[in-house]
């Protein structure tokens, strides 16, 4: 089975385009892992058209908010739509077991051990600063945590939490991932020329 786990960055801020909507925003970088070849990669808005041909040919988008920022963003930039392909949002999954959004932070501290190297904010800053590597790096940083993530749950059957609301308590949150790694037929249109 193809996974893509991924991440994006964006240009600019909500406050700065004057909403809430993520389509909004614009794309600075997308970073990805392909269980194809087990490699990172990095995609500027002119590589997108490198990028579209191996989102088309995942079983699966992996992802940490993704069913509501990353992959409506990236359709703003795609003539298909990506959401057609089954998505894996670990954010969605942990809410939906505790009723709450959590942080990707919370999750990779108790879980992982580390803390991810920056944030959105920084990520816009050295987008304005032209510091394209920082911010190549922060985004394949976050790639990999989400990805140790998934495997951590699907090996352990879920993930932990740090709850900041309970002095910094660890907990446990169940998943049932046993459909995970089951590859779907596919239902994705595939709208561009190879």
């Amino acid at each position: 089975m193809r996974k893509i786990t991924f991440d994006i960055e964006t240009k600019n801020f909500f406050h700065e385009v004057g909403s809430n909507d993520p389509t909004a925003l614009d794309i600075s970088v997308v970073c990805i892992h392909d269980s194809l070849d087990n490699q990172y990669k990095s995609f500027l808005e002119k590589d997108f058209p490198s990028l579209w041909p191996i989102m088309e040919k995942a079983d699966a988008l992996i992802t940490w908010n993704g069913d509501h920022f990353d992959i409506p963003l990236l359709n703003k930039y795609y003539s298909g739509d990506l959401s057609k392909i089954r998505s894996i949002d670990l954010m969605r999954e942990a809410r939906n077991v505790i009723g709450r959004r959590l942080k990707l932070d919370t999750v990779a501290e108790a879980t992982l051990g580390k803390k991810k190297i920056g944030g959105g904010s920084d990520a816009v800053d050295w987008w304005n600063k032209g510091e394209i590597d920082k911010l190549i790096k922060y985004c394949i940083e976050d790639v990999k945590i989400t990805k140790e993530i998934y495997d951590f749950a699907l090996a352990n059957g879920g993930f932990k939490y740090k709850d900041l609301g309970a002095g910094g308590a660890v907990h446990d949150i169940k998943i049932n991932t046993s459909q995970w790694e089951i590859k779907p037929e596919h239902t994705m249109t595939f709208t561009l020329p190879f």
